[in-house]
């Protein structure tokens, strides 16, 4: 099945994603995953979400995922208000850079 492009989207503004994650990590590693939200959930899993300006970026911080030896489980797009894996609604995240 081809991937038909969405008209609508602006491809000069930032898209949230949430990657999930094997296994546990602290909040102490938001800042090392360029400002993402980390989030545990209740099967010992870890989601990190937040807004990634281009595709660069997005192989940039799955690059950072793989360095952390924890396996990978998924990587989505996630449109604002709608419910993220764990139920919670996105309304926005803030990504800021140091």
């Amino acid at each position: 099945m081809a991937h038909k492009p969405n008209p609508t989207a602006d491809p000069a503004s930032p898209v949230i994603y949430q990657i999930r994650i094997q296994g546990r990590l602290g909040q102490q590693w938001s800042d090392w995953l360029d400002g993402m939200a980390i989030t545990p959930t209740d099967n010992g899993d870890t989601l990190v979400t937040g807004s990634v300006i281009d595709q660069a970026a997005l192989h940039g911080l799955l690059r950072k995922v793989r360095d952390l030896g924890l396996p990978l489980l998924a990587v989505n797009r996630i449109q604002p208000g709608q419910a993220d894996s764990c139920g919670k609604v996105v309304i926005a995240v803030e990504h800021t850079s140091n």
